[in-house]
């Protein structure tokens, strides 16, 4: 199972603790297990939250993760790598997103599991409306994501 690719678009909810053993099975090369887990936050830019609401272009999205966990794999040593991303309506404080990664040293699992996300962020097509007190908006995507996206580059 080394080198293991994980890539999950769906509605349920996962486990974040059979994720993380998952990673770890059967795994004794590597040292290293880093993983991020996004939730639902309440608020967003001043503006009460009740949930979020998420779309996807099934097909297109697991290509587009696949091709940025390629790009992380040729960047940094690391092994097993699982991006699961939920989709349909979440509310305050489910979780949206999670990113594993295991490599033989943290630097590594560390600095492809933040590029990994950074570029889930501005690559990946989702499309998220936000379900606030006022209504529900798309989302734009952000400046700040893209300037982050960006130091990657250098």
């Amino acid at each position: 199972m080394k080198n293991a690719v994980k890539i999950s678009v769906q509605q349920h909810d996962f486990c974040l603790a059979d994720e993380v053993s998952l990673l770890e099975q059967d795994n004794d090369s590597d040292g290293a297990v880093v993983t991020f887990c996004g939730r639902v936050r309440n608020k967003n830019l001043g503006e009460n939250i009740h949930g979020l609401f998420l779309e996807h272009y099934p097909g297109m999205t697991e290509k587009s993760l696949a091709d940025i966990i390629e790009q992380a794999k040729q960047q940094w040593a690391i092994n097993r790598v699982t991006v699961i991303h939920r989709i349909g309506e979440l509310k305050v404080g489910e979780q949206i997103v999670f990113v594993g990664v295991t490599s033989q040293h943290r630097h590594d699992a560390f600095a492809a599991n933040e590029f990994i996300m950074d570029f889930l962020k501005i690559k990946a097509p989702f499309w998220k409306k936000e379900l606030t007190d006022k209504g529900a908006y798309w989302l734009d995507a952000r400046a700040s994501d893209q300037d982050k996206a960006k130091q990657w580059e250098q």
